[in-house]
């Protein structure tokens, strides 16, 4: 087994430096020798075996349940050094990769039930765990550096503000916020923009916290949030919005998805939709996220989405790819996270926490190394509705920007 595992090990670690020890007490080491060096340890030959049987799944496996232990560096650069190599699996690895593709769209069937209790699953874990590694305001979904010194907080405004700016919402128009959160982006729109704003989720925490912080800033007649599936909802809407849920769609819900928002949007409204995407064409959800973090996700590839877009009869305005965005936010939550890591632990346990850190670890990883990005598309029903260049998104944010002033402090989470 030693001998068949370095020999693995070695032909997939082709750059940087990462040091194995078996659990039998032999080491070796793999790469070019570049990079940081770091020195991983095997506790059990059964770990060594699951690794080797089925690399997608067991890594992240072995990681929680303390089969593989980080002697040297952290568990973020062993995964800056695992995802940064050619992606050349082993043989019986690859069958399992292309099994899992035949299957995926399966394991992305999403009806009404389902889908609200697999939301559930991940987004009513105990409250106090989000407190512990989000900003202020709650906001779950990539961030929006305008500057590299920004703070997390600062980001997460800056996003609220750039979506915002791409709907271009005027007073009083109807807004709905597909996947709406802990309620902040609505919240914002409803208290900054002047939006009339419908905010949807399937997450009982979620929909009780939106509701508790319209209430506390005296915004409930203008920001109502649901505990309804989107495609339930009445229309119409002069705008809509969705942050961070199409992620949880599923390829064969796609056109259900947009035939539902042509429903729901007026003939003169304008939707942007913010999601994960990635730049390498169609494949799979990662087993061991699918497992353990968001079951029935998926991240689509942009060529999945746009054909979805045109059979509902929608146009594409605008298309934005934020790249490295997402790397900075995961990063600064993670940061967060490993300073309050005893608290988590208190809530769940180590295993827990081990858990999460590999979850924030090797998704800020997958967007610095393996070619994640983020998409916003904006979209319309007709020709003219936004301005034919992107000028007005820098002058519309202006106008937000002092709108924010006007009112003091930005949104804040309750008790915070």
């Amino acid at each position: 087994m030693s001998s068949l595992l370095k020999s693995a090990l070695r032909r997939f670690f082709r750059f940087g430096s990462i040091t194995f020890i078996t659990a039998a007490g032999d080491s070796f080491t793999c790469g070019d020798g570049t990079g940081t060096p770091v020195t991983v340890r095997f506790t059990t030959a059964s770990a060594q075996r699951r690794l080797l049987l089925d690399p997608e799944m067991a890594f992240g496996e072995i990681y929680m349940d303390g089969e593989l232990v980080i002697e040297q560096g952290s568990i973020t650069d062993v995964l800056a050094v695992a995802l940064a190599q050619p992606y050349d699996l082993p043989r019986l690895a690859k069958l399992l990769h292309w099994q899992r593709y035949l299957v995926r769209r399966w394991h992305q069937f999403n009806p009404m039930g389902l889908a609200k209790r697999r939301i559930q699953s991940h987004y009513d874990l105990d409250s106090r765990l989000y407190s512990l590694f989000l900003d202020s305001d709650r906001q779950y979904s990539c961030a929006y550096f305008e500057r590299p010194d920004m703070t997390l907080d600062e980001a997460q405004l800056a996003k609220r503000r750039h979506v915002t700016a791409k709907l271009l919402v005027k007073p009083d128009q109807r807004v709905l916020d597909i996947g709406s959160g802990w309620g902040g982006l609505g919240l914002y729109i409803a208290e900054i923009a002047g939006g009339m704003v419908t905010g949807v989720t399937l997450s009982n925490e979620q929909f009780e916290m939106s509701n508790q912080r319209a209430k506390a800033k005296g915004l409930a007649q203008r920001a109502r949030f649901l505990l309804e599936d989107y495609r339930k909802i009445p229309g119409p809407f002069d705008r809509i919005v969705s942050v961070g849920m199409f992620e949880h769609v599923g390829i064969d819900h796609y056109h259900t998805y947009f035939r539902r928002c042509a429903e729901l949007l007026t003939d003169d409204g304008v939707m942007v939709l913010h999601a994960i995407g990635r730049s390498e064409g169609p494949d799979i959800t990662n087993p061991w996220i699918a497992k353990y973090i968001f079951p029935g996700g998926y991240i689509p590839a942009l060529s999945e989405v746009l054909p979805a877009i045109e059979r509902a009869g929608l146009l594409v305005d605008d298309i934005e790819i934020l790249r490295l965005h997402y790397a900075e936010t995961l990063k600064a939550w993670h940061e967060r996270f490993l300073a309050r890591q005893d608290e988590a632990a208190q809530i769940y346990d180590e295993r827990f926490v081990r858990m999460w850190r590999f979850y924030l670890a090797s998704s800020e990883m997958s967007f610095r190394k393996q070619n994640m990005m983020v998409f916003q598309i904006q979209i319309s029903k007709r020709q003219g509705v936004v301005p034919i260049t992107r000028d007005y998104i820098a002058q519309e944010e202006q106008r937000l920007r002092v709108i924010e002033a006007s009112k003091g402090t930005p949104l804040q989470q309750a008790g915070e």
